[in-house]
């Protein structure tokens, strides 16, 4: 069953970010890397920030995170999510993977559990037509 209801949007990428979204559908987490001078980044962009670089090239994350930052929806931005509230919307950091961030929900932890520096891993939630969105839980949690 998908952490938020069938009624939740489905992600609808632009040219760009169909690279990551085509690889969450495999349950991969890939980021993009500029192939010139490496720099990491995420959202995909079609040019590095750092080079101006169009030459692009995907790199696999690790299974396990760290919450860098994170907030506890208490309110409803879509009427979809109402039944899941209050939720947590975290901001997930990547070892080796040096500017990187990724948004992501912390699951299977009651909301005032979660804290800054807290390790979670990856679990992949199917929403239907084969879409697949990367979530994290607790490292601790099965």
């Amino acid at each position: 069953m998908p952490y938020f209801p069938e009624t939740m949007p489905q992600p609808t990428p632009v040219m760009y970010e169909a690279d990551f979204w085509n690889a969450c559908k495999e349950k991969h987490l890939r980021f993009q890397s500029c192939a010139d001078c490496g720099q990491l980044r995420h959202p995909p962009t079609p040019i590095c920030p750092h080079c101006h670089s169009t030459n692009i090239k995907w790199v696999d994350a690790p299974e396990e995170a760290e919450v860098f930052s994170f907030t506890v929806v208490h309110h409803a931005s879509h009427p979809a999510v109402k039944s899941k509230l209050p939720y947590v919307v975290g901001i997930l950091t990547f070892e080796g993977m040096d500017g990187v961030r990724l948004v992501s929900n912390v699951t299977d932890i009651p909301t005032d559990q979660v804290k800054i520096g807290m390790k979670v891993k990856i679990w992949w939630d199917d929403i239907g037509d084969g879409n697949f969105v990367p979530r994290f839980r607790p490292v601790e949690s099965k």
